[in-house]
């Protein structure tokens, strides 16, 4: 029987994705699991793959395109079925989306909970998508618009029926009222109109516009969520790494795994966050959900904006082992490669800007996670030992924290186990 296959939602953030490329053609035999697209979504290229063997008998989104969660990007089926009901059948529905079979990929295992420590789960409410058929056109008059566009519309008080739509046959997406909010409003031109000046003496504007991309939107729209309803306080401390850093040469030597200031950091963060599960939480409305391992994000920066790949259970992993993975993780994030479950279900992250010569700075909390570490650069300073003063490596830390869920106690006392580690840092090696 044949089926509609879907855009994927590819991250906890993603409303659209745009095709890469197919890897397969119309008529084309599928197998279950093999790869038939490749897909751009706010955080990652991601390979498509198929669940099911089969035909591939018609792609409805074209490479290049955009098309929302939810909506038909292809159909498959059976070899020689006809294909006509169903294409009626999505081209009859633009208000919903149409039931497929086609089942979805696999989520990747949300972090441990303690179950006495979890009243409710709240669930979430799937935002209600259109799934049209893109080669035809409403006969009703109806505009077809994708639930994010229209709110985006509504908030800018945007009158639909100005907008051209680009998305599947005419629908109007996010990029459409985008691109409507800042035209100029065009007006009627004058009676003799003199013609325009040659390309050459036209002045050049005094701006560069570059579009947003789907990972900077991402970012614009997060850090609203985070910024604006999250009570952030904010708790700093300076850290003499004088003796991490000799660990860290140390390892490198016994080992050859190069091994970065971030990840000492990644092993001290898993080791205190597991002394003080109040850090290593999240807020969930009627209920704080605290975690039993470090699942820890680090910030990596690319080219279109910030990724957050994530190492898992660090309490539990050796600092060598940590370093390899942070910087397959990170490579791989900037080629926009990461999977999903590699840059989805961190219980705290870590954004260190020190490489850059920043002194500090204040990071801000990626929801739903309750804390993040803003890591500055490490400088020659004067500190004092046993009343006698010398030189030593000092780094600042500050840590964010959603006053929601955490007080000034439980964070100044998991700053005080962080800075505990760093300076005496046998217990990173172990």
């Amino acid at each position: 029987m044949a089926y509609a296959i879907t855009m994927p939602q590819l991250s906890d953030t993603m409303e659209e994705g745009r095709i890469l490329k197919w890897l397969k053609e119309e008529g084309d035999e599928v197998e279950a699991g093999e790869i038939i697209a490749e897909i751009e979504s706010d955080k990652a290229d991601i390979e498509f793959e198929v669940y099911r063997d089969g035909v591939l008998h018609k792609i409805l989104v074209p490479e290049g395109e955009v098309a929302p969660i939810g909506v038909a990007i292809a159909i498959a089926g059976i070899q020689g079925e006809d294909i006509s009901e169903l294409l009626a059948e999505l081209a009859a529905a633009p208000k919903e989306a149409v039931a497929v079979e086609a089942p979805a990929p696999p989520a990747p295992p949300p972090p441990e909970v303690a179950p006495e420590e979890e009243v409710k789960v709240e669930a979430k409410v799937a935002e209600e998508v259109v799934a049209p058929m893109p080669e035809v056109a409403p006969t009703d008059g109806r505009l077809k618009v994708s639930p994010v566009a229209r709110r985006l519309a509504a908030e800018m008080g945007l009158d639909l029926a100005t907008v051209q739509g680009t998305g599947p046959g005419g629908r109007i997406i996010k990029r459409d009222v985008d691109a409507a909010h800042l035209a100029p409003a065009a007006a009627p031109p004058p009676v003799a109109a003199p013609s325009p000046p040659p390309a050459e003496a036209r002045p050049a504007e005094p701006f560069d516009e570059v579009p947003m991309t789907g990972m900077r939107k991402t970012i614009a729209q997060r850090l609203v969520e985070s910024k604006a309803p999250v009570p952030h306080f904010y708790v700093i401390s300076e850290v003499e790494m004088g003796q991490a850093l000799d660990a860290k040469a140390s390892l490198e030597r016994l080992r050859g795994v190069k091994v970065t200031v971030t990840d000492l950091l990644v092993k001290a963060c898993g080791l205190a966050l597991v002394k003080h599960p109040e850090i290593n939480s999240s807020y969930q409305g009627d209920v704080i959900r605290r975690y039993r391992a470090a699942h820890i994000g680090v910030v990596v920066s690319t080219e279109e904006g910030l990724v957050i790949p994530v190492v898992r259970e660090t309490n539990e992993k050796a600092l060598a082992q940590i370093a390899v993975e942070t910087a397959d993780l990170a490579a791989r994030g900037r080629q926009r490669k990461l999977r999903p479950e590699e840059y989805s279900g961190a219980t705290f992250t870590i954004s260190n800007l020190g490489m850059y010569g920043v002194d500090q700075f204040s990071a801000v909390i990626a929801p739903p996670e309750g804390a993040i570490l803003a890591v500055g650069t490490i400088k020659e300073r004067p500190v004092v030992h046993d009343g006698r003063v010398s030189v030593g490596q000092v780094m600042s830390l500050t840590l964010a924290c959603d006053h929601r869920i955490i007080d000034g106690t439980a964070a100044a006392a998991f700053m005080d186990e962080l800075k505990e580690l760093l300076e005496h840092p046998v217990s990173l090696l172990i």
